[in-house]
């Protein structure tokens, strides 16, 4: 461990290829990692089986290294936080449901989400539609498919964000952490995975903001400190929408394939953060010497399709 105490970490879904989006905030996690003299944990969030693409976790690692981009602990390195993989965690997740479990903050619950969408009277925000509380008193609706809800207490945590500041949450309610299909939500497994690998600052994008109350909560109930959070805002595309293949192309291998360095990507990439003028090309190593998180943008960018030549 390095003697800076700092862990951060990569965690890439193998959803699909690397995009310049998810590649601009793994840069800022690297720099934050490498600024502080720290260790850079990469986990492999391969929750879903069904969304995971044949393939696609070795070129995610490719384009990260290709970008200049390494880590300390992970799949190929091993670690003595492993495994790095959540598909091979599974026991962990099982041990933090037992926990919760046996200290009443779980709920069996029957609705299904069109039930929940229906009887939600609030706005339908980041996190879908709020949960009504129809089964907290016993499942309303025996013999259907379960899934199982943390019970969320009022009022959600506030936090204190390393970019956005102080982060008051007005959604308060009870989330799932075991799909009705048996996976592990998402929720649960970061938070399970971040407290046993001892993680100290998730850096990640300004989409999760909303999912941090109910991760705090999640942390608070198993008895584990929580890390800081350091949220990156989006990268959007001339229509105002999060950038995507409609805008032209954001795959970091379709910019390798076409002959483009790897020194331009990481410069523009790091031009929209405010750390470099545009037109600069640059490694990760190189940006070191002129990041400072202080002066990062806190609102999103937008570019245009031809912002990466």
């Amino acid at each position: 461990m390095a003697a800076s105490g700092y862990r951060g970490r990569l965690a890439p879904s193998p959803t699909g290829r690397l995009h310049l989006g998810i590649a601009r905030t793994f840069l800022v996690a690297w720099l934050r990692a490498r600024g502080a003299g720290g260790t850079l944990v990469l986990r492999v969030e391969d929750l879903d089986p069904p969304r995971v693409i044949a393939g696609a976790e070795a070129s995610i690692r490719q384009d990260l290294e290709w970008l200049g981009m390494d880590w300390d602990e992970g799949p190929e390195f091993g670690g003595p936080h492993g495994p790095y993989h959540q598909s091979q965690r599974t026991e962990h997740y099982r041990r933090a449901l037992q926990r919760l479990r046996q200290d009443g903050h779980l709920f069996d619950c029957s609705c299904s989400r069109r039930e929940v969408a229906a009887a939600s009277n609030a706005p339908h925000g980041e996190l879908g539609p709020r949960y009504p509380g129809t089964c907290r008193s016993g499942v309303q609706r025996p013999g259907q498919p379960i899934s199982i809800r943390f019970r969320m207490s009022p009022p959600a945590p506030v936090f204190e964000d390393g970019l956005h500041g102080t982060i008051t949450a007005d959604v308060c309610d009870d989330f799932i952490v075991r799909r009705s299909d048996g996976l592990f939500a998402y929720q649960l497994a970061v938070v399970a995975d971040d407290a046993e690998m001892g993680i100290t600052e998730v850096v990640r994008g300004d989409d999760l903001l909303s999912s941090t109350p109910r991760q705090l909560a999640l942390f608070d109930a198993l008895g584990a400190a929580p890390p800081r959070f350091f949220h990156i805002p989006l990268v959007l595309g001339p229509d105002g929408k999060r950038l995507a293949k409609r805008h032209g192309a954001i795959a970091i291998g379709a910019y390798r394939e076409r002959g483009v360095a790897p020194e331009q990507i990481v410069g523009a990439l790091a031009a929209t953060l405010g750390i470099i003028p545009p037109g600069e090309g640059a490694t990760p190593r190189e940006l070191l010497t002129a990041f400072d998180a202080s002066t990062l943008e806190i609102h999103p960018v937008r570019v245009s399709p031809d912002w990466i030549p």
